[in-house]
């Protein structure tokens, strides 16, 4: 089956009230679109980092009481899972579609990444990144910094973070709104993925 973008609904799903009700509905209808989304990615994404990549989809498996505010596919370079290691994730928020890299609290590799954003050639790495982007230090809240606004202090504050931190983490990445027409669209949705993981790879690869 083709994938076929996301609509309006699909959002409309971190609207229903309660963790079962929630989880039912993203099951029934998003879930089956991030496998299939994860299943057309993965050969890019392979050939892309030049190692085998695997498929990892949300399953809020630990969630006991509070609904899932977001969810998403992962893909990264081991098949059992990828929290500890840097991936790549599109997934969503109630108000945006989010293409991102990310290396998230229990990965290692924030500190080497750090150390590399802190060098000529990590700096001369961020500042090509499309001022479209944005950053977060945080996978749970929905809030962020276009790179636009990033400076050079920004950078340093978030490799000192990363180094001294240990539920420290960075993502990086493009937003699409809720609306925008690119996401009902899963040829064009797919093409803007491919474009924004190309333009991320050289983070991917900082990360190592």
């Amino acid at each position: 089956m083709p994938f076929a973008g996301f609509n309006a609904q699909d959002f409309e799903v971190f609207n229903v009230e309660g963790l079962e009700p929630r989880m039912e509905v993203l099951i029934e209808r998003v879930r089956p679109k991030l496998e299939i989304l994860g299943s057309e990615i993965v050969p890019f994404l392979s050939a892309l980092c030049g190692e085998e990549m695997f498929v990892h989809v949300a399953k809020h498996a630990r969630r006991t009481v509070n609904p899932p505010n977001d969810t998403w596919v992962a893909w990264a370079a081991n098949k059992r899972g990828y929290k500890a290691l840097p991936h790549f994730q599109v997934g969503m928020f109630g108000t945006h579609l989010f293409i991102i890299f990310a290396i998230i609290y229990e990965s290692t590799n924030k500190s080497v990444f750090a150390e590399h954003l802190e060098g000529k050639k990590g700096i001369a790495a961020v500042k090509k990144l499309p001022k479209t982007f944005y950053w977060s230090m945080d996978h749970m809240d929905p809030g962020f910094t276009p790179q636009s606004e990033m400076t050079a202090a920004d950078f340093a504050k978030m490799a000192d973070k990363l180094k001294n931190v240990k539920k420290s983490e960075v993502l990086c990445g493009l937003r699409i709104e809720k609306g925008d027409p690119v996401l009902d669209d899963g040829d064009q949705l797919v093409s803007v993925i491919h474009s924004t993981f190309e333009q991320l790879l050289p983070l991917y690869k900082m990360a190592f």
